[in-house]
C-alpha cells in the first residue's frame, strides 16, 4: 500500500505543479521559443562583432560599455559599427568617439553608414579605421546648435506668468517664457563656437583634413555619400555586405562568425530611441548638428 501511495504521489505532485503554474510555464515556453537560438551557428562563439548606433544620441552608457567589453574580449578580432543616426548631445557623442578610438588601438574597426551619419553620429565615428557609406546615405552636418521656443505670446493668451528667483546674470538662459536677451545669446554663442572649434579640430585630426579649409567640409554642410568621399569625410562607398567583408579582411579571420543581436535588446533599443526623440523635442539642449 505504501508503495502504491508513493508511486501515485510521484505522479500527482508534478501534475498538481503543472496545474498550479500552467500560465507561468506557458509564458516561459513562449519566451524560449521566441528568443532561443535557431541554429547551430547562433550557439557558436562569434569572432566578429557588429554594434548598432541607431537614433538620436542622448545617452551613451550602454553602447560605450558594449564597445569596451568588445575591446577587452580577445576572441573578437574585428568590429563593425553600423550607424543610422541624426546625431545628438555633445557629451555622449564624444564618449562614443573616444570609446571607438580606444577600441581601434586593439582591433580593426569599420564604420558603416547605412542611412544617416551626421553631426554627433559622425563625430562618434571619426576614429575608425575606415568609414564606409551606403551610396544613398546622408553624411556631414558638422555643426552645433542650441534651439528653444519662445512661448510668451501663448502664455499671455492663456493668462500664465512665470516667476523665479536666481543668482547669477545668466541663470535664466534658454528659458522659453520670453525672448532671449542679446547678452544671453552672446553667452550661448560663446559655448556654441567653442564646441564647434573642438568638433572641427577633432574631425580634421582624425580624418587628416586641413583645418584651414574646414568651411568646405564642416559649416553644417550636408553631403551625399559620393560627395563626402570626394572631400575626405568617408573612405569608401558600399552596402552592408561590403562593410562586413571589409571587417573580415582587416581582422584576418578565416572563418567569420558574427554576433546575433538579442531580439529583446533590439526591441528595447527601438523604444529607447523613440523616447529619446520625444524628450529631445520638448527639452532643448546643445546638440551637434
Amino acid at each position: 500500500m505504501n508503495l502504491i501511495k508513493k508511486t501515485l504521489l510521484f505522479i500527482t505532485l508534478p501534475m498538481k505543479f503543472i496545474q498550479d503554474h500552467f500560465k507561468a510555464m506557458l509564458f516561459l515556453l513562449l519566451l524560449f521559443l521566441l528568443f532561443a537560438p535557431k541554429s547551430e551557428q547562433e550557439l557558436t562563439s562569434n569572432n566578429l562583432e557588429e554594434i548598432a548606433l541607431v537614433g538620436p544620441i542622448m545617452d551613451a552608457t550602454e553602447i560605450v560599455n558594449r564597445i569596451d567589453e568588445v575591446a577587452n574580449n580577445d576572441s573578437i578580432k574585428g568590429v563593425l559599427l553600423s550607424v543610422n543616426s541624426p546625431g545628438g548631445a555633445v557629451a555622449p557623442s564624444l564618449e562614443i568617439a573616444y570609446a571607438i578610438k580606444r577600441l581601434k588601438e586593439k582591433k580593426p574597426v569599420v564604420v558603416y553608414a547605412k542611412g544617416t551619419i551626421a553631426s554627433g553620429s559622425y563625430y562618434a565615428s571619426i576614429w575608425a579605421d575606415e568609414i564606409m557609406a551606403n551610396p544613398g546615405s546622408m553624411v556631414g552636418s558638422i555643426g552645433v546648435i542650441m534651439q528653444g521656443a519662445d512661448i510668451s505670446d501663448l502664455m499671455s493668451k492663456l493668462g500664465i506668468k512665470t516667476q523665479s528667483v536666481q543668482a547669477g546674470k545668466y541663470k535664466r538662459i534658454g528659458t522659453p517664457d520670453r525672448a532671449w536677451r542679446d547678452y544671453e545669446v552672446n553667452e550661448l554663442n560663446k559655448v556654441i563656437q567653442g564646441t564647434y572649434e573642438m568638433f572641427t579640430q577633432d574631425v580634421a585630426k582624425a580624418r587628416g583634413l586641413d583645418i584651414s579649409i574646414r568651411d568646405t567640409y564642416a559649416n553644417a554642410h550636408i553631403f551625399t555619400a559620393a560627395q563626402a568621399k570626394e572631400i575626405g569625410l568617408i573612405d569608401s562607398l558600399g552596402v552592408g555586405y561590403d562593410a562586413r567583408a571589409k571587417v573580415v579582411k582587416l581582422s584576418g579571420v578565416s572563418d567569420p562568425v558574427w554576433n546575433k543581436e538579442d531580439k529583446f535588446d533590439k526591441l528595447l533599443k527601438k523604444l529607447s530611441a523613440s523616447t529619446a526623440m520625444t524628450l529631445h523635442t520638448y527639452f532643448p539642449a546643445i546638440t551637434l548638428k
